[in-house]
Parts: C-alpha cells; sequence; structure tokens
C-alpha cells in the first residue's frame, strides 16, 4: 500500500477555466471516481491544489501547492513532500483508472525512482508512481523553473510499463484517456454511458 495524490491544480484554459475533477461523468463526478479506485490501492488518498475550498467537502487531506505557479511539476513534489512515502500521482482529469493497473503501477515501481506507463502518445508522467528520491531531483528543477515534468524523467531511475505490458490492462485503449476540452468530455460521458457504474 503506498499514498496517492490527485493533482486538481490545473487552469483548465481549454476547458474555459471550469475544474475539470468535479465534472459529472455518469453518476459520479471525475474526482469522486478517483478517490474510489484510488482508496482501494492506497492507504491514504489526497487531492494536491491551490484551491482548498473547492475541495474541501470530499472528506480526504488537501494538500496546497508548496510552490504556486509551478503546474504539476509543482503538484508532485507536494505530494511527495507530504507523503514522505511512495505515492501514486494522478491528474485529476483522468476517469478511467483502474484498480488493477493502479495497483500493477505501484508493485513495479517499488524497485525504481519513478514507474511510468509509455503508449504510441508517449510517457504518462502524470500517471506515474514515484519514489521518495524524486524530492530533491523535482526541487532542484524548480528552483531553476525547469517545469517540464517529462524532462524530468531523463534524471531518473524509470521503470517503464509499455505497450505489451499495458495492453491486459488497457483493452479498450481508454486507460489515459483525459479530458482537456469540451470535445473530450463529450467522448468522456459517452464511455462512461457505455459502462457498468
Amino acid at each position: 500500500m503506498c499514498t496517492a495524490a490527485i493533482l486538481a491544480g490545473g487552469r483548465a484554459r481549454r476547458f474555459g477555466g471550469r475544474p475539470k475533477a468535479l465534472l459529472p461523468l455518469g453518476d459520479q463526478r471525475i474526482i469522486d471516481r478517483q478517490v474510489a479506485v484510488l482508496g482501494t490501492v492506497a492507504d491514504r488518498v489526497a487531492v494536491v491544489t491551490g484551491d482548498l475550498e473547492r475541495y474541501g467537502g470530499l472528506g480526504i487531506p488537501i494538500w496546497e501547492d508548496l510552490v504556486p505557479g509551478a503546474g504539476p511539476l509543482g503538484g508532485i513534489y507536494t505530494a511527495l513532500v507530504h507523503a514522505s512515502a511512495r505515492t501514486l500521482v494522478v491528474a485529476g482529469d483522468m476517469p478511467f483508472l483502474t484498480p488493477a493497473f493502479l495497483r500493477h503501477l505501484e508493485r513495479v515501481g517499488r524497485d525504481a525512482d519513478v514507474a511510468v506507463a509509455r503508449t504510441a502518445d508517449g510517457y504518462h508522467p502524470l500517471c506515474a508512481s514515484y519514489g521518495e528520491a524524486c524530492v530533491d531531483v523535482i526541487r532542484q528543477r524548480l528552483e531553476r523553473g525547469a517545469l517540464k515534468v517529462g524532462d524530468l524523467l531523463t534524471q531518473l531511475r524509470v521503470r517503464e510499463i509499455g505497450p505489451d505490458e499495458l495492453r491486459p490492462f488497457d483493452p479498450d485503449g481508454t486507460l489515459f484517456f483525459n479530458i482537456n476540452t469540451p470535445e473530450d468530455y463529450a467522448r468522456g460521458l459517452q464511455l462512461a454511458a457505455r459502462r457498468p457504474s
């Protein structure tokens, strides 16, 4: 078991500024789905955000960004500092994550600094398992203003989960589906309607 952190601090520019994690998808909001799924895998689930009031009613810890304006990298840093342990980090706009995949992600990451999936679209560092050794590396990058999360991987021992390893966990290709635009949301609603609750 481990800690899990949902990053819900984005500005959602392409979505008119609406907080994507709070969008309803079927009979639950995205964040409610994530809390439920992560709760089957992690000892503790928390939200990292710059807006404490917005997420205060979830009944789980809310961690305020330690480095405001540092984007997802700052969110990962905040999660790791608070967790003081291996941490599953997921973006707050990914509604179709599964317990089976998240358990696998946590398990295979134990012998690396970070475990991260790689699909045809590239790496998915906002659905990854990070170890405590990442904290100093991330802090140094934040101090330099080097905020691109993908570049962080070049400085760490990475356990890559490639397409063949992913296939059993993602038969319909929606595991890493995320909502960036109203069009994505419309598709997410369609996908959710076809799934059991």
